[in-house]
């Protein structure tokens, strides 16, 4: 039988639930874990329930598809805002990234995703039907904004879109391509990406 290399099998599963994390090796998992062994039983206890309280009553708006903790997120119920634009972003981070550079004063759909054959993803798995339900009850939308990644998934799903919603007499924009190719938007610098916001041109 093997010889576990952890002197405690409750350290042991600590590590490898930290390991499941992205971008967090064994080495730093071990760190969290003997880390979260010397912290108070309060302190570890507010710790994980945080987590557990993110994942069960954390919500998603019922409009934009957005984080949220209410039915309808701060964004969707903000009537301050452009109700003309809507910005189609793969997920939420992107919402984080664009609204972190105060160039941005319309609205929002989350798709979830982009199409992506190859990883067994397409139109049906991300949030589209919606999109296209926003744009028939809602006559003021008159321009829609492409903020996917600049990869060939991203441009396909672009392309799928514009299609889908062509006949409804819609500008269509994609962010001026001072975001690199195959950049994620969270890591775009605020001053780059509020600039591909102005920027943006006409998506043909």
């Amino acid at each position: 039988m093997h010889q576990s290399e952890y002197p405690s099998i409750l350290l042991e599963n600590a590590v490898e639930e930290f390991a499941k994390l992205p971008g967090i090796g064994r080495k730093t998992a071990m760190r969290l874990a003997l880390h979260v062994l010397k912290q108070r039983n309060e302190d570890v206890n507010l710790f994980g329930n945080t987590f557990i309280k993110l994942k069960n009553e954390v919500k998603f708006c019922k409009i934009c598809n957005n984080i949220s903790d209410k039915e309808v997120c701060n964004i969707c119920s903000d009537s301050s805002r452009n109700h003309s634009t809507l910005c189609v972003v793969e997920n939420i981070k992107d919402v984080m990234a664009i609204e972190n550079t105060g160039q941005y004063k319309g609205y929002y759909h989350v798709l979830g995703g982009i199409i992506s054959p190859m990883d067994g993803i397409g139109p049906s798995d991300l949030n589209i039907q919606n999109l296209e339900h926003r744009i028939t009850e809602n006559k003021i939308i008159d321009e829609i904004i492409f903020a996917l990644p600049t990869t060939m998934e991203g441009d396909t799903t672009n392309y799928y879109i514009h299609k889908k919603l062509k006949d409804y007499r819609l500008k269509f924009s994609v962010l001026a391509r001072g975001v690199a190719i195959g950049d994620d938007l969270e890591y775009t610098d605020e001053l780059t990406l509020g600039r591909s916001i102005i920027n943006r041109i006409e998506f043909s």
